[in-house]
């Protein structure tokens, strides 16, 4: 409570977060306006059968809700993500970008403006595969869900989606200057957080009809305390590189002898690389709404949950993000030129390249162990919901799925809500968010949430 109270004693820091709350506010309003044309109770039913597919689900939870009820907020943050994703792709190899990149704030706000208009790009497209998507298909019952399917449903439905997405990224990046933390991850910390008290409704629900026992009721409370723990255990790990600054003088005084560390972190990318495979692996599929074919039915097909074709490209996706997001985070060769300029070194160790070497050696190591925990995170709500489909794997599928337990190839039957990717979201996300605060609360000599883990500073 003494914490509350210093964090609204401060009057810029309390207009900061009363900023956030209501801009958050007004992002969860659009999830009850719903698109135009679109039948809400046919919809609704037909969400119930969709939500049994994982990736459905995690994409529905990245929206906050918005997609399954088609508000004009259903397209969520994913479009500027993907944007993002895709320009600091084109930075490594195209030089124009790459030029940009390195000119400063000049240059960052003209990626941003191409981020912008790259976010544009996607949403007009992805509308356009909900739309199809919506004229195509029908609800249990053979009920429309769209009255009036056409030209005008679709043009109304791309301009309203579009429309949407750019108020949301307009919202997160007004929550990121003038508000705490960043505003793109709040926006889908708040769409995950709003649906779990839904999903413990629902999972209670299914114990009180028999559909799930009390033994795994209390696995599934062990394991979210233990994803729980490991996130934060992880999330908070770092390999300390000791540096030693030499001594030399500097006018009548001299500076320099001390010795210090670079705290090199375990999971350098955070929850981001998890939600760019998310979001890579959500465009195919949108753009595959829009056509119809055996291969394109196939192909749909293997990118259901649990599937093997759909766990390999995760896996993989989210391995190639946590290097890519540590490699723009984290540059080693910058550090080590920093380094050389003040005169510090690692023991052992020449300074300049041979450094550099050294610290991109130890990252790239501990960087391995962040991707494999990001990936077992992100897989546990595929096993918990529908379990890992070996039998399509060619040559040996039928003989994996007879040796192995149903438990692996059937899953737990649980609500995704409590996977380890909205877990690692939720908990990484308040994380950076509390660490802010309490940087704003020991500026301005305030006691933090963190009382005991904090660094004490020379007041103290």
């Amino acid at each position: 409570m003494e914490s509350l109270k210093n964090l609204f004693t401060v009057t810029d820091l309390r207009n900061r977060v009363l900023f956030t709350l209501a801009m958050l506010g007004v992002y969860r309003i659009g999830n009850h306006i719903p698109t135009p044309g679109v039948d809400i109770n046919a919809l609704a039913a037909f969400a119930d059968q969709l939500r049994q597919n994982t990736m459905f689900g995690l994409y529905d939870m990245f929206s906050g809700g918005n997609l399954s009820k088609v508000t004009i907020f259903a397209l969520g943050i994913m479009p500027y993500i993907s944007s993002s994703i895709i320009l600091q792709l084109l930075a490594v190899v195209w030089p124009y970008l790459e030029r940009l990149s390195k000119e400063g704030e000049l240059g960052r706000r003209k990626i941003t403006q191409y981020t912008r208009y790259g976010t544009i790009l996607l949403s007009l497209v992805q509308s356009l595969g909900i739309a199809y998507f919506l004229e195509r298909n029908s609800a249990p019952g053979g009920f429309q869900l769209v009255a009036n399917p056409g030209f005008g449903f679709r043009l109304m439905t791309v301009l309203t989606l579009t429309t949407g997405t750019c108020f949301i990224m307009w919202i997160g990046e007004q929550i990121t200057d003038r508000g705490v933390g960043n505003g793109m991850s709040l926006i889908i910390y708040a769409g995950i957080v709003v649906g779990f008290p839904r999903a413990v409704l629902q999972t209670f629900d299914q114990m009180r009809t028999g559909q799930i026992g009390l033994l795994r009721i209390l696995v599934l409370l062990v394991l979210m305390a233990l994803v729980v723990a490991a996130i934060v255990f992880v999330e908070r790990g770092h390999r300390r590189v000791t540096v030693q600054y030499a001594k030399r003088v500097v006018g009548r005084r001299m500076y320099g002898g001390s010795s210090t560390h670079i705290p090199l972190k375990v999971n350098t990318g955070g929850v981001m690389p998890v939600i760019f495979a998310a979001s890579i692996l959500a465009f195919p599929a949108t753009i595959a709404g829009m056509f119809h074919g055996p291969f394109i039915e196939a192909l749909i097909a293997q990118m259901m949950p649990g599937m093997p074709l759909y766990n390999l490209l995760y896996v993989v996706g989210i391995i190639f993000f946590t290097y890519f997001y540590t490699a723009i985070i984290f540059n080693p060769d910058d550090v080590a030129e920093n380094m050389r300029k003040y005169g510090g070194f690692v023991p052992g160790i020449r300074p300049g390249k041979r450094t550099a070497e050294y610290i991109d050696t130890i990252l790239t190591r501990i960087t391995a162990a962040g991707a494999v925990y990001l990936a077992l995170i992100a897989l546990l709500p595929t096993w918990m919901i529908s379990g890992f489909k070996v039998a399509p794997i060619p040559l040996v599928g039928e003989w994996l799925d007879a040796l192995l337990p149903r438990v692996i190839t059937e899953g737990m039957n649980v609500t995704y809500y409590f996977g380890g990717t909205s877990l690692l979201i939720v908990v990484g996300v308040a994380m950076d968010t509390v660490q802010q605060v309490e940087s704003q609360l020991i500026m301005r000599h305030y006691d933090g949430f963190m009382k005991k883990t904090r660094v004490r500073g020379r007041r103290a």
